[in-house]
């Protein structure tokens, strides 16, 4: 009788963000799919989050192994407010406070290292996949010769533009910090403005924090990345002979949830009933919604929110918006629309306040087009629906990445944002919003576009398939890490 092959088990790490745990969710339940059996570390209130995701993908796959290991953090002892275990939870009217608090926030990470310690003592996993704001999970896991990959949460393209910019320093020579420069040694000519890229203050406590995660992915085992080989070759390949020793592409991690039930379910509850939202989409013609969303991160001021729904309505496109604002209590007036927009749109737009069932909408035949923020999750959830995008970043690497889509892929059409404004995003003005919606709608190029887009989208599907680069390089690291 043959001996049974040995169960891989990895461990999952988290940053404590929708952005990172939805992702590393994703991942957890990909693994479990190929064998392995997948742990996830976070903490009570998070756990939460992730657990009725879990249960629906036990549901539907009894014999498969993921679950979640909880990790105390005592907020008000760290010295965050009570219950803040999500930096998404901090929704501080002070931009100031909200980012002196998220900083707070990242240093008290720190405290899990102990608790990982402990845990890897005793689980002896056959690897630990840590998100990249947990620089010291490295040193934890070598202690006890567990192998520890690092997680980004991004795509090649960045990691590489980043990179390129930080050995290089090219904008200390640019006179102005709105002047155009091509970021050297990165393949594609690729043009960025100062006022685009991270301010790196090597002496703030971030600034800190960003040297060791760049040296921690230096001495970790590897880099796991979000990504598929087919959408950003070049990238990838710059990425594996010039910056990591080891990187592997397993992507769209999107794609492996598949089910209804899994789609609806990724992140929170959605604010809106999804049969509802399906309905309304079902009632309008093949790529004629644009969807409008910015993450669970930018929070925009009403005079910006007034200005989207102005350039909405002159476009008179139909349109689903996911506004994460809601500034009046319920029954009073919202100052972020103007009067009467609602009624004037019924029919044509649909507002979701909240959390929308992102990957249902765009993957439906009725959306034509994706108004973005450029994070990591959004546009690759955008490239494996086919979707031409309208770019609108806002702060981390979104600048980066919007280059990613007008500059290399040419599906993408930019709204004109300049500089990085946390959390806020540059002012943009009625007039851009509806000329960049229209233009990625109307027209010979806007065609192009969407050729371009579809076919980006079968091969992202192709790549998580048999035999595709995603699930090849998946299969290598499997065989690597269960022998």
């Amino acid at each position: 009788m043959g001996i049974n092959p040995r169960k891989l088990h990895i461990i999952f790490f988290p940053f404590m963000a929708y952005g990172h745990m939805i992702p590393i969710l994703d991942m957890a339940k990909l693994f479990s799919n190929r064998g392995a059996k997948s742990t996830i570390l976070t903490t009570p209130l998070n756990s939460k989050i992730l657990q009725k995701s879990i249960d629906t993908f036990k549901n539907l796959n009894p014999s498969l192994e993921i679950e979640i290991q909880i990790f105390d953090f005592p907020c008000v002892e760290l010295g965050l407010p009570e219950g803040c275990e999500n930096v998404d939870f901090f929704t501080s009217k002070n931009n100031d406070d909200r980012l002196s608090l998220t900083i707070k926030f990242f240093m008290s990470t720190r405290f899990f290292k102990d608790q990982l310690e402990k845990l890897l003592e005793t689980t002896r996993p056959d690897c630990l996949i840590a998100d990249m704001f947990f620089p010291w999970a490295t040193e934890a896991a070598e202690k006890y010769n567990v192998p520890r990959l690092v997680f980004h949460g991004t795509g090649y393209f960045s990691l590489c533009s980043e990179y390129c910019i930080r050995v290089h320093n090219p904008q200390k020579i640019e006179a102005s910090s709105c002047e155009p420069f091509v970021i050297p040694d990165l393949p594609g000519n690729i043009v960025i403005t100062q006022e685009q890229i991270a301010d790196r203050d090597e002496e703030s406590e971030m600034g800190k924090l960003m040297i060791e995660v760049k040296e921690s992915d230096g001495k970790s085992s590897g880099v796991i990345v979000n990504s598929f080989y087919e959408l950003e070759p070049d990238y990838a390949d710059f990425y594996k002979s010039v910056i990591v020793k080891r990187a592997w592409h397993i992507g769209p991690l999107s794609l492996c949830s598949r089910g209804f039930e899994e789609k609806t379910e990724r992140g929170k509850k959605a604010s809106i009933d999804e049969a509802e939202c399906l309905k309304w989409l079902d009632s309008k013609k093949p790529d004629s919604v644009i969807y409008i969303s910015f993450g669970s991160v930018a929070c925009f001021k009403n005079e910006q929110l007034l200005e989207i729904a102005a350039g909405l309505e002159v476009s008179g496109t139909n349109f689903i918006w996911v506004v994460r604002k809601n500034d009046g209590n319920k029954g009073e007036k919202e100052e972020w629309l103007p009067e009467g927009f609602e009624e004037r749109v019924a029919g044509k737009g649909m507002i979701i306040r909240g959390w929308a069932p992102q990957v249902l909408i765009l993957d439906h035949q009725a959306t034509g087009g994706f108004v973005t923020h450029c994070g990591w999750n959004s546009l690759l959830e955008g490239v494996a629906a086919g979707l031409p995008m309208v770019t609108w970043p806002v702060g981390a690497e979104q600048f980066y990445n919007e280059k990613l889509v007008t500059q290399v892929l040419k599906t993408g059409v930019s709204v004109g944002a300049k500089k990085r404004v946390t959390y806020m995003g540059d002012f943009i003005s009625r007039e851009k919003v509806n000329e960049a919606v229209r233009e990625l709608l109307v027209g010979k190029e806007a065609e192009e576009r969407r050729k371009q887009a579809k076919q980006l989208a079968v091969m992202a599907k192709a790549a998580v398939e048999e035999g595709g680069s995603s699930f090849n390089d998946l299969n290598s690291f499997i065989e690597e890490f269960t022998s």
